[in-house]
């Protein structure tokens, strides 16, 4: 039902959409302008209709893909194999914790998530907006608790229309976007990354 009505107020907008331009286009030529001035009318008509609903659509993706290139990635600062070297005999003793004991720092809306792992090692799950145009930074790390250091990261960005109030993300589905170009294959390498550090599970 819901995407019936999807599909009935986008045909009818697009039909406004396309009526108002050649209204506009058609009135111009009416008056006698040149042919330039009929499609900066048209022009005109078109962005009257479109900039009420699509004003922020450019600027979501060009926010979203400049901060996608900045600082988004996946980074090892100690593989698993070089931390027990470093660390000899302790994978061996690290015991899982069961049902995944976690606290959280903030909303809904931004938060830290820490995961207990295990006595050793932490997984940090982050994630704030929302930020201009749309968008939501995401940031996940496996932190060494003994002397709190950053085992290895992933950022990544997300946009979407959130209303922190309603929980919901809005009626602007084409803002959504969940990841960077190569994000979810990030998150997996972070994720298959602190696999290695669960430790048994007793």
């Amino acid at each position: 039902m819901f995407g019936l009505v999807v599909v009935v107020v986008g045909v009818i907008y697009l039909a406004v959409l396309i009526a108002l331009t050649r209204l506009a286009y058609s009135a111009a030529k009416k008056r006698g302008y040149s042919k330039a001035k009929c499609w900066m009318a048209a022009a005109t008509g078109f962005l009257i209709v479109y900039l009420p609903v699509f004003w922020d659509h450019i600027p979501t993706i060009v926010a979203h893909q400049y901060y996608c290139a900045k600082d988004s990635g996946f980074w090892i600062y100690k593989t698993f194999d070089q931390w027990k070297a470093e660390n000899p005999g302790v994978g061996e003793t690290l015991v899982a914790n069961k049902n995944a004991p976690s606290r959280r720092e903030g909303d809904m809306q931004s938060y830290t998530d820490t995961y207990f792992l295990n006595q050793r090692v932490n997984w940090v799950v982050r994630r704030h907006g929302q930020f201009p145009f749309n968008r939501w930074r995401h940031e996940q790390e496996v932190v060494d608790t003994q002397g709190n250091y950053v085992l290895a990261r992933y950022i990544d960005f997300s946009t979407s229309q959130e209303r922190p109030q309603e929980g919901w993300s809005g009626w602007k589905m084409w803002l959504a976007n969940e990841h960077c170009s190569g994000g979810g294959h990030n998150q997996d390498e972070l994720r298959n990354f602190r696999n290695n550090f669960l430790g048994s599970e007793k």
